[in-house]
């Protein structure tokens, strides 16, 4: 049994970019699932660095590092679900 397929397989999440490297929009629920869940804990890690800052505390740090890896888990999982992956486009059909 090959249990190492991955998450690539299957239908894409999100559209390639026509210009440009990266994704586009969410093709498909999981993409905007993951994409809303994004914006959420984007948002609250925002609020709680805010409010963490304000008091002075060195703890205000703690969220920023969480939102550094919120969005290169963001970034990793759109690229692994793209469909075409992601590469650097010219606005021709591929």
């Amino acid at each position: 049994m090959d249990d190492d397929k991955g998450l690539s397989e299957g239908e894409p999440w999100f559209e390639p970019k026509r210009f440009g490297y990266g994704a586009g929009l969410p093709i498909a629920w999981q993409g905007w699932v993951l994409t809303g869940g994004f914006l959420v804990g984007l948002f609250v890690l925002i609020v709680v660095t805010g409010a963490l800052a304000r008091t002075g505390s060195i703890l205000a740090a703690a969220p920023v590092a969480a939102l550094v890896a919120l969005m290169i888990g963001f970034g990793r999982i759109c690229a692994r679900h793209t469909r075409g992956g992601w590469r650097w486009r010219w606005g021709g059909d591929d």
